[in-house]
């Protein structure tokens, strides 16, 4: 299941999918986290200090590496350099699964500990000196998504994608990529603002789209959510103390977390599997071209020097059994 928290700048999306995440780790199903977000304060929210979170691997950083493996021996791709964002895979290209070993995770994934499991995270890392004032962070999210297009999940494994602030997911063509698309909303009339264009951009694409009120304090904030979403909110979360404590670096036993926050939590995990009875992997595959075929025509074809729409195999279809992964 891949799982995306989306929502306005100061929403407090990180912290909810950090949540998230310990709530998955505490019911012992295999989880990955993904810090998609420029502002990178996943690592922390989950309990690193801020040492341990700053030496994370970028995966911007290993996209060669990212590329050469998942390349495999993919007939249709002539070199890993020709690959972008978006190459679909194929016959012959590696895939990756959420539990394994491989060099991608070697290189880009570090285990977390969390309520007695291992989480694996990964980060697309931050702006570094060299990237300002001359690259935009979608060049660096873009290892994501060809993770993303690379990865095989099933029912009880979970991707958890911490994405960057507001409409900016639509940059790219990996708003598609998601089983379950949580967004954060506070109560007001900026939160709600981004509710309704992101889910006017990903109405014609079948993302599935439910809302997370957060820091509603009081029946007023819940009614004008209920007005504004509509059926859309799941659930609504007040103040945590837990939470508090934890952004101090205090943090306690998971367990310990208010009970109608545990049971947010649980809401948010019924939605997310039974959003796995609508994963249509053809339609999923088929998106994944589209936007393959667009980067290709608009800038991708003129700066490799390759016709891109080459790399895609019509009769691959990614899927749970799709294929095994090959060694390196």
């Amino acid at each position: 299941m891949k799982i995306a928290f989306v929502g306005k700048g100061g929403s407090g999306k990180t912290t909810l999918s950090s949540l998230f995440i310990r709530h998955l780790a505490a019911s012992r199903v295999p989880v990955m986290a993904v810090d998609a977000d420029i502002n990178q304060h996943l690592g922390v929210a989950l309990g690193l200090d801020e040492a341990e979170a700053a030496a994370l691997p970028a995966m911007g950083a290993h996209l060669p590496l990212i590329k050469n493996y998942l390349r495999g021996d993919n007939p249709r791709i002539a070199s890993a350099e020709t690959m972008i964002k978006t190459t679909p895979p194929g016959e012959g290209s590696r895939l990756l699964h959420v539990t394994g070993d491989n060099p991608v995770y070697d290189a880009c994934a570090r285990p977390v500990l969390l309520e007695g499991e291992t989480v694996r995270l990964m980060a697309t890392g931050p702006f570094t000196e060299s990237d300002l004032g001359v690259a935009c962070y979608h060049s660096k999210v873009g290892a994501v998504e060809l993770c993303l297009n690379h990865l095989v999940d099933g029912r009880e494994e979970y991707v958890v994608v911490d994405m960057t602030a507001g409409s900016d997911s639509f940059a790219s063509g990996m708003f598609t990529r998601f089983d379950m698309t949580f967004l954060v909303a506070e109560p007001t009339r900026k939160g709600v603002a981004v509710y309704r264009q992101y889910k006017e951009y990903a109405r014609d694409f079948g993302v599935p789209l439910r809302v997370v009120g957060n820091k509603v304090q009081n029946p007023d904030d819940l009614a004008f959510l209920r007005a504004e979403v509509g059926e859309d909110l799941l659930v609504a979360v007040g103040h945590s103390d837990w939470v508090r404590a934890m952004e101090k670096g205090r943090t306690t036993r998971f367990a310990s977390l208010e009970a109608p926050n545990r049971e947010a939590l649980t809401l948010l995990h019924a939605a997310a599997d039974a959003s796995y009875e609508q994963r249509d992997w053809e339609r999923y595959t088929r998106q994944m071209v589209h936007f393959h075929l667009k980067n290709a025509e608009s800038w991708a074809n003129a700066k490799t020097g390759a016709d891109l729409a080459a790399q895609v195999d019509p009769a691959f279809v990614l899927a749970e059994g799709a294929a095994a992964p090959q060694p390196a």
